[in-house]
Order: C-alpha cells, then sequence, then structure tokens
C-alpha cells in the first residue's frame, strides 16, 4: 500500500469514528520524572432523560466565556436546551499560561479557543452574541447587551429573553481603590494584558538602549515592580527574570546588569496559600536569583513615573520609582453583578452568594458559578432540630447513635463540613462523632447540639481558581444533562425541613492541587495526600498537566510546539 493511500484511509477511519480515544501522553524525565496520561474523553454521550419531540425548548442564557462559561457549554448535551452565549470576547483563553505570554514563552493565539469553534460541536441549537451584559432583570427573565464592537456609531443594543440563566462573567482587577492604578499599571487578566505587558517591556529595553538616556534614567526605566505575592504575581515576576536573563541579556549586553525585578507583597510571606514549604523555597530562591522581595509593603499610590509603599512594620512611607509595573493582588466584582446584586438584596456582599446547587439565592431559574460567585453553605446548627426530629421517627426525643444510620449519609451530602471536621479529630464516622459527645448513652437534642457545635467553624469559602470554576461549571451541565430523569426520581439529600429529597447532589469541589512555577526551569506543587513536590522534576509535571488541560487538541498541539520552539530557539524578543 502506498503512504498516500495508507493516510488517506486513516483520515477517512478517523473522521468516521468521532469517538475513538484521544490520548496525550507527555513523558517527563529528569530528576525523577513523571508521567501524565489524558483521555480527554471527547466520545458521544446519551444523556440520562428522554425528551418529547414535541416539548418545548427552554431557552438558556450563558454570561461569559471564561473557564466556568466554557466548561459548561463543553459538557451540556441536553438537546431540549436553547442556547444563547454572550460575552464579549468570542474565544477561550488558557489564563493560567498568561504569565507565560507576557515573555514570549508561548504566543497569545496559542491558548486560545474561539468559542465557535465549541458550539459547532453541539447537536442543539446554539448562538453566540459578541456583547457584553450590562442589566439582568430578574423579574422579566431578560438580559440586557450591547455590542462591544468598536464601531465609529452608537453600539448596538438588544435583550434576550431566558428560561435558565447561567452568570459566568468572571472578575475584574481588584485596586482596592488605590490611586493612580488604573491610570499607570498593567493587570494581567486578559489575553490583551499580557500582550500589553510584552509590548512594554520590550519598550522599556529600547529606550534604555538609547545614547541620550542618562545612567540614572536606564536604571529607572529598568525596574520592573510587580505589586502581588499570590501565584501569579510570582509566577510573572519568575518569568520575566528567565525572559532577562536567558534571552534579552544576550541582545541588550550593554544594559543587562541595570535590570531589576522587585516583588511588593503586603503579607508577611509570598504564596500564603501554600504550603510553608513552598513559601520558604520560593522567597530563597528569588533571594538567590536576584529579585528583590519586599515583604510587608503596602502600596498607598501609583503615579507614572513612581509607587508610594508604606512599611507596615515601621510606618514609613517609601517613594520606588519604576519603568513598569504589573497589578496583580486579587479580583473585584464586575459592575454589572454588583447592580444585579443590589435588586436582589446582597448589596452588601462581595460576590453573589449561591446555594449548594450553584443557584443564585432568591432567584429560582438563575445560576452563578465562577469568580463573580460563592457558595453560601448552609450550617448544620440552623438544621439541628429538623435533623433530629427527622432521625426520631417514634418522637420520643431520644435517640442513640445507631438510630440515625437512615440519614447518616444525607447529613454527610447536605453538610460537608462535616466530613472535614471528621476528618480533622480523626473520626472514622458520623457515629463515632455522635458517641464522642453522648458516649453510649441516648442522646436528646441537646446533646446532639453539643456533638455538632464545633461542625461550622470548618466552613470555608471556595478559593477562586480555573479549577474551582471548570468544576462548578461541569457539575452544572451535568444537572442539566438529568434535568427531567431526577425531576421524576431525585437523588439528591433529604429535605431536613421540607419534605422529599432534593433533585441533585450539591456541588462538591475536589482539590487536584496547585502548581507554582518559579523560574530557571523550577517549580512547586501542593498536590492531594499533603505531597509536596519541588524542583526540576515538578516543572516538568507542570508541563505534563497545563498540555493535557488544553480545551481543544489544536491548542495543545500549539503550547507543546511553542514550548519546543523556545528550548531551541528562545523566546522571541520582536514588538508586535
Amino acid at each position: 500500500m502506498s503512504g498516500y493511500a495508507f493516510f488517506n484511509r486513516a483520515s477517512k477511519a478517523y473522521h468516521s469514528n468521532p469517538n475513538l480515544a484521544r490520548l496525550l501522553v507527555v513523558f517527563t524525565v529528569g530528576g525523577g520524572g513523571g508521567l501524565a496520561l489524558s483521555n480527554v474523553g471527547f466520545g458521544t454521550f446519551t444523556p440520562a432523560f428522554a425528551i418529547a419531540n414535541d416539548s418545548p425548548k427552554k431557552k438558556v442564557v450563558v454570561l461569559g466565556t471564561g473557564w466556568a462559561g466554557t466548561s459548561f457549554l463543553k459538557n451540556l448535551k441536553n438537546p431540549s436546551c436553547e442556547v444563547h452565549v454572550v460575552s464579549p470576547r468570542n474565544y477561550f483563553a488558557f489564563t493560567p499560561l498568561l504569565p507565560s505570554v507576557t515573555n514570549g514563552t508561548v504566543e497569545a493565539r496559542s491558548i486560545v479557543e474561539p468559542i465557535r469553534n465549541i458550539l459547532g460541536k453541539k447537536k442543539f441549537d446554539a448562538q453566540f452574541r459578541e456583547a457584553e451584559c450590562y442589566k439582568i432583570d430578574r423579574e422579566k427573565k431578560k438580559v440586557y447587551c450591547r455590542s462591544s464592537q468598536e464601531s465609529n456609531f452608537d453600539k448596538e443594543e438588544f435583550t434576550l429573553d431566558y428560561d435558565y440563566l447561567v452568570v459566568a462573567m468572571g472578575a475584574r482587577p481588584n485596586t482596592f481603590n488605590t490611586p493612580g492604578v488604573v491610570e499607570n499599571a498593567h493587570f494581567l487578566k486578559e489575553i490583551e494584558d499580557a500582550q500589553r505587558i510584552r509590548n512594554s517591556v520590550i519598550n522599556c529595553f529600547e529606550r534604555a538602549s538609547l545614547p541620550s538616556v542618562s545612567e540614572e534614567e536606564k536604571k529607572k526605566i529598568l525596574h520592573f515592580v510587580v505589586v502581588g505575592g499570590g501565584p501569579t504575581g510570582v509566577e510573572f515576576a519568575a518569568e520575566l527574570h528567565d525572559f532577562v536573563t536567558q534571552d534579552l541579556a544576550k541582545l541588550y549586553p550593554n544594559i543587562k546588569n541595570l535590570v531589576k525585578i522587585t516583588l511588593l507583597e503586603a503579607g508577611d510571606h509570598i504564596l500564603n496559600m501554600f504550603d510553608k514549604r513552598i513559601t520558604l523555597f520560593a522567597e530563597d530562591k528569588f533571594k538567590r536569583d536576584g529579585i528583590d522581595l519586599k515583604v510587608g509593603s503596602m502600596v498607598t499610590k501609583v503615579t507614572d513615573k513612581e509607587i508610594m509603599t508604606k512599611e507596615r512594620a515601621t510606618g514609613e512611607v517609601v517613594s520606588i520609582p519604576y519603568g513598569m509595573v504589573v497589578w496583580s493582588t486579587g479580583i473585584g466584582t464586575r459592575p454589572v453583578v454588583m447592580d444585579f446584586m443590589k435588586e436582589i438584596g446582597q448589596a452588601n456582599r462581595r460576590v453573589l452568594a449561591t446555594d449548594e446547587w450553584l443557584r443564585v439565592q432568591g432567584c429560582e431559574n438563575i445560576y452563578a458559578l465562577g469568580d463573580c460567585a460563592t457558595i453560601n453553605q448552609r450550617k448544620v446548627m440552623d438544621d439541628v432540630a429538623a435533623i433530629f426530629n427527622k432521625a426520631d421517627k417514634e418522637g420520643t426525643g431520644r435517640l442513640r447513635a445507631e438510630d440515625f444510620k437512615e440519614v447518616i449519609n444525607d447529613i454527610c451530602d447536605r453538610y460537608p463540613q462535616i466530613q472535614i471536621y471528621m476528618k480533622k479529630k480523626q473520626l472514622k464516622n458520623f457515629t463515632n462523632l455522635l458517641t464522642n459527645a453522648g458516649g453510649d448513652e441516648e442522646l436528646d437534642i441537646d446533646k446532639f447540639k453539643i456533638a455538632l457545635a464545633e461542625i461550622d467553624t470548618q466552613m470555608k469559602n471556595l478559593p477562586a481558581t480555573a479549577q474551582v470554576a471548570a468544576q462548578q461549571g461541569e457539575y452544572l451541565a451535568d444537572c442539566f444533562n438529568r434535568m427531567e430523569i431526577c425531576k421524576k426520581k431525585p437523588e439528591g439529600p433529604i429535605r431536613f425541613r421540607g419534605e422529599g429529597r432534593h433533585r441533585f447532589h450539591p456541588f462538591r469541589y475536589k482539590h487536584f492541587g496547585q502548581f507554582a512555577p518559579l523560574g530557571g526551569e523550577q517549580a512547586a506543587a501542593e498536590l492531594p495526600g499533603d505531597w509536596i513536590s519541588i524542583g526540576h522534576s515538578t516543572q516538568w509535571l507542570w508541563y505534563s498537566v497545563y498540555a493535557s488541560k488544553q480545551v481543544s487538541w489544536r491548542t495543545r498541539y500549539l503550547v507543546v510546539s511553542d514550548w519546543g520552539r523556545r528550548f531551541i530557539f528562545g523566546r522571541d524578543s520582536s514588538r508586535i
């Protein structure tokens, strides 16, 4: 068989069998190495529901194409849905690689996937509108939008009705109302931000290379300040250091010794959400690399030439001249979400509050997920009497530990803080928890309250990460896929304050670990099971995981090829 005939037959077989498993294997070598295997699972899926052909379609409006919104769209397979997506950007961006875009390690187009590519694969009606939502009307079930297209004319406005609304609009950078930040600092939240930073870095080096610029002015121009010691700020500082030392130093040999990178953090340590071992390793590495790390420094003002900081320990106000500043200090709520929160009585909150099923509290058919929302987990002590009464079928007012057996699973499903508390106290099960409080004696309502009194102290809000948003989108899509069958046969926990069961199991976040790239082909990882990994092999694990998590084979190929190009040819310093 000729080579052409073979590839022709292979191509036909591939396209006629779209359910073939697609595997990515990245074999990582060095310092122990590792193997990452990802079966992305693009096969067909048969939803567990039956819809009559003449059933009216439910109109689902999705606001946003970030991690939460895209995950929801990729996993939604209910043919009874008519989906309308509204977003000011017509693509999904793999935001964890934005720091790599700022220095040319990865090209911007390599980490974006057109949202129409994702919608085009759906077997139901799905439409996209490149626009921004500026108002949500809960009473009329409408969203008001305006075109995000740049035009000399007035931007076109339109409204969309909905049966279900999914708010996944993400968040904006949080400036804490610090004067001058918006006007003078760069953010790192969108693709456009990363491209502007990349051009700004090259611009600083080109300006500093001009013969008319004094030595003192060159030092100022080549002083890069990063505000915020979280994962994004730390990774950007590390990527910038690699870009300067490995690539720009060769191209600008006369000014390479004038470059300075400063990282400002208001807290006592950087990466304070990581294990202390990772925090200490990162701080020591930055000091060895020559990155000026200033902890306990709170920025009070940013001008076009300098940053004003207040040292927490001494109260001293310091002025720091700079050439470029990147602001990475957390996230804030978007104006449209804030207006909606006022409308539904959540004006005093930081983000939208939802129940454990991601439904906005006080709204029947509106869901919110990702960075714009947080789950308001119900306290077990609010329902302690109702739980006791559910278990007390005889109405005696006194129960033994074994009398709770029929409702134990429902209790743990409804209130996840119970399992967290039992793990912390090293208790095997709920029965042990009750036995510790009442011994072998029967429990009355007062002893039952004592047994559960400390459980609600384990309640914590989920972090605003891509991992959380992606899992929420997948969960909500699964609920929509099984909406009809679960309406007939609810699968959730018992309604302790009512009759029957909840339709679905509540959302549960599963933490798969987190990475912190530290530059110099080294990274740190905090993985499940309290496993800490630091070093070169962890960087290769980072490559494997991030390649496997790309949303399409196209972007996966582009990202891996960009990494290969950088290893062979270095980073591109062209200002395009």
